[in-house]
């Protein structure tokens, strides 16, 4: 059953990548390509847009409409290109010298790309086990374009037995990772003139204790360490990416704000650090901004909040994969992905894609054609198991 020809990885790859899908812009595109390609070869599709309409998830399933089965996730959302240096258009596949380059290429459109090339196959197996294939969106920002299909699986949806995040890492399994929390600090002062301090409130010199305090906080993780000894480095995170405030210098600032995040192992209770922090925020809110009056106060927004993956040695996800990929031991990688959201949600899962996150967020960004025949490889075995049962 088909409406059209068939395509190779390559030519889905393609035509992936030419869908600008930065994050703060739409998939919708991209996502009625791949509905239209899915439902031509009988591939029953799940459209689960955002509250605001302008994007969507997308949940396919070959084989039969059960639980059990395995996802294969992935997102279709890019970084941006913004500021880079491409040698052609990111937005155009560009195949040389045994690579394809392209925005996406290898984070993470070349396991989509793998997936839905394959469709024909899949819906040819006569698969015993179902195989689903997710794509959602806000990956590269918040992780919560999977949350309204994770919700679903068990109810609407079938629940599946494992799931496999095809983020790039040259497939080998990947069980554990550290969790991302990010926020938004803003000190909110009174402008005075400088020669008077006492009239208003230094909101600069404010946000310095703070983040001096995060310095402290930081230390204080580097000191604790890793204790599973899998992690580079062998520690949570805490870092201080963007500041700015005031006017002038010879006014107090009336405001001053400051982007923030740490990245947890996964044994780091996530409620520990901002406790911290706002045991330090009070602090400096009674003793700088206002010893002189009611003159500020602090205010901290969480931007976003991604789970870590923690190990579950022997889980059936662990098993397959390392099957599929052909390896004997699990590894950790230092970036967060959704694997974290579907564990949470009680789903065996790990992480495991073509290529290597070296090349993710470059300019230049691609995968080798050996990583995609690697790939291939790899869902062609996933076919042939689940055709077993």
């Amino acid at each position: 059953m088909s409406a059209g020809p068939r395509m190779t990885p390559l030519e889905m790859l393609a035509r992936l990548v030419s869908f600008d899908t930065e994050s703060q812009k739409s998939n919708l595109a991209l996502v009625d390509f791949v509905e239209e390609y899915l439902t031509a070869w009988g591939v029953p599709v799940v459209r689960a847009p955002n509250a605001a309409g302008d994007k969507a998830a997308l949940f396919a399933t070959f084989g039969p409409v059960q639980d059990g089965g395995v996802v294969l996730s992935g997102h279709t959302d890019v970084v941006p290109v913004a500021g880079q240096s491409w040698t052609t258009n990111p937005f155009t596949l560009r195949v040389a010298d045994g690579r394809a380059y392209g925005r996406g290429a290898v984070d993470m459109k070349g396991f989509c790309a793998l997936a839905l090339a394959l469709a024909p196959d899949f819906q040819a197996a006569s698969l015993r086990r179902p195989v689903h294939l997710l794509l959602s969106y806000d990956e590269e920002t918040t992780c919560l374009g999977v949350a309204d299909i994770i919700a679903r699986l068990g109810r609407d949806l079938p629940r599946p037995g494992a799931v496999i995040v095809g983020e790039p890492t040259d497939l080998d399994v990947a069980d554990a990772h550290k969790s991302i929390v990010t926020y938004v600090t803003t000190v909110h002062g009174h402008e005075a003139h400088s020669s008077k301090p006492a009239l208003g409130a230094n909101a600069v010199m404010a946000a310095a204790e703070l983040v001096a305090e995060l310095n402290r906080i930081a230390d204080r993780m580097v000191a604790r360490g890793d204790a599973s000894g899998r992690f580079d480095p062998p520690y949570s995170t805490v870092h201080v990416g963007m500041i700015g405030g005031g006017t002038a210098r010879n006014i107090l600032p009336k405001s001053c704000e400051f982007l923030w995040e740490f990245r947890g192992l996964p044994d780091l209770d996530l409620t520990e650090i901002p406790a911290l922090f706002a045991a330090k925020s009070e602090e400096v809110a009674r003793e700088r901004l206002n010893r002189h009056g009611p003159y500020g106060r602090i205010e901290t927004v969480q931007d976003a909040s991604v789970p870590g993956l923690a190990p579950e040695p022997g889980s059936p996800a662990e098993r397959l994969a390392m099957r599929l990929a052909g390896r004997n031991r699990t590894v950790s990688v230092p970036y967060a992905t959704e694997a974290g959201r579907f564990q949470v949600a009680g789903l065996p899962t790990v992480v495991c894609g073509p290529g290597s996150i070296d090349q993710a967020h470059q300019p230049d960004e691609y995968i080798t054609l050996a990583a995609l025949e690697a790939g291939e490889v790899f869902m062609r075995g996933l076919i042939r198991e689940c055709a077993a049962g």
